[in-house]
């Protein structure tokens, strides 16, 4: 069995050796090689360090949008040292963006196979996270001929009721058609990975161990429901519908009328909640299993590969779900909504990454009627139900109150799912070197808690 656990984005590296300690490993030297703002830890099972191997993502913006290294000689010297506190690898997020920046077809690779090199040489791994979204963290745009396309067709675009377009990422609906000069998405999506797989073919199977496929709004597998941030008084909201553009009002359509509801084609839903309101009333949304599998059969790689669903726990204990709802799954009190998302991942073979390791409800906003445990539960459940390997990752926000103990019970969650009961709550001791011993397991099972 292998199992990792991902950290804040936001973390640093110098705060590896205290994280690795209050998860039960205490093996690894007080070395502070590296500080940095944005950068991600992870854990996997392994022989080393009592059957756990680290990986920690590299900054979002380790690649310049010239295709230069930033902060190289920074990173030089805290891979290094990461290799001396028995660090496995780190994560590379690649940006279609910074690749393909100034016309299609026209890739510069130059910047992260730089990168690449110096993990290698320093005897580290590598998961590489492909990002076909933009990041305004880092004011990393999608590429500038896709953003002039835009322009001229603005329907390429995630649309709000109020007609506000998400320009992070392209739009479902347009996945299958020639809206990229003559291009499908997933004919350009396609291509830039049989480049990438052409152009790292010496890392692949040896540095490269694994592939993140970017599935929609910051790599997750969703509508970008939440793309407004609450104003910082207020609870979030349930979200809004993104089907507003020409292309998803065509295809509603066309699904009303295909199940003899043609009324239901004329528009978008005109009752729904807006971003920051509470729930009172909600419609499904759908078509994100389709969408991610097209994603996913863009090209095959001699590397494990992953793929991000997101985890919407906010109004998970009312009976709709609305967040679940407008972020596209129809996951209710009486609906599996995630069954045919963990069947389109088996069909695929891919693992499913889970972001959302370090929350818990009692930290979460009372009035928002939040259970991250529960939805993370709901969904392995559909995972074990098609044999989908399950990853594990931390929230996108930084220090989520006792998130590493929540990491270290969602860990024992994930073991007891796989029946084995000679690993319950109680097997963790105080004493960090027994809480090491009490992680470690087969090396044959399919639990999986990914960096990505």
């Amino acid at each position: 069995m292998e199992i990792s656990m991902i950290g804040s984005s936001q973390a640093k590296i110098g705060k590896i050796d205290l994280a690795y300690r209050e998860l039960g490993f205490s093996d690894l030297r007080g070395l502070n090689p590296l500080r940095s703002d944005k950068v991600s830890v992870s854990a996997r099972r392994s022989k080393s360090h009592n059957g756990v191997r680290l990986f920690v993502g590299l900054p979002l913006d380790a690649v310049s949008e010239c295709n230069a290294v930033n902060h190289a000689k920074a990173i030089a010297a805290g891979l290094k040292a990461l290799k001396l506190l028995g660090v496995e690898g780190v994560e590379l997020p690649v940006w279609w963006g910074i690749v393909e920046k100034d016309a299609m077809g026209k890739y510069e690779w130059s910047g992260y196979l730089a990168l690449a090199e110096m993990v290698q040489e320093v005897g580290l791994k590598l998961h590489v996270s492909l990002c076909f979204h933009a990041s305004k963290q880092t004011k990393i745009s999608l590429p500038d001929w896709v953003s002039r396309i835009g322009e001229s067709q603005p329907g390429i675009f995630f649309t709000d009721r109020a007609g506000q377009q998400y320009k992070e990422c392209l739009s479902l609906a347009v996945d299958d058609l020639p809206v990229l000069d003559g291009k499908t998405p997933i004919q350009a999506y396609h291509e830039f990975c049989e480049s990438f797989k052409s152009s790292f073919s010496p890392f692949m199977g040896s540095t490269i161990t694994g592939i993140s496929m970017g599935l929609g709004p910051d790599g997750e597998l969703r509508y970008p429901s939440h793309h407004r941030q609450a104003k910082s008084n207020k609870i979030l909201g349930v979200g809004e519908f993104q089907c507003y553009d020409k292309n998803m009002l065509s295809i509603l359509k066309q699904h009303a009328e295909a199940t003899s509801n043609p009324l239901w084609g004329l528009g978008g839903p005109h009752d729904a909640p807006t971003y920051d309101q509470s729930p009172n009333s909600t419609t499904s949304s759908g078509t994100t299993a389709d969408h991610g599998s097209l994603h996913m059969q863009t090209s095959s790689f001699p590397a494990t590969v992953h793929g991000k669903v997101p985890l919407m726990h906010s109004w998970y204990k009312t009976r709709s779900h609305p967040s679940e709802l407008t972020a596209g799954y129809y996951n209710t009190i009486v609906r599996d909504g995630y069954g045919a998302v963990a069947e389109m991942f088996a069909r695929n073979s891919c693992k499913m990454i889970l972001p959302g390791m370090d929350l818990s409800a009692e930290h979460q906003p009372h009035e928002s009627l939040s259970s991250p445990e529960l939805l993370l539960a709901d969904i392995r459940t559909s995972c074990r139900k098609h044999g989908v390997e399950v990853s594990g990752q931390n929230s996108s926000a930084s220090r989520a109150p006792g998130g590493l103990e929540q990491i270290k019970k969602n860990l024992l969650e994930f073991v007891r799912s796989l029946n084995q009961p000679e690993l319950h709550s109680d097997d963790v001791p105080e004493e960090e070197k027994e809480a090491a011993d009490s992680l470690r397991v087969s090396s044959e099972s399919g639990v999986h808690m990914q960096a990505a």
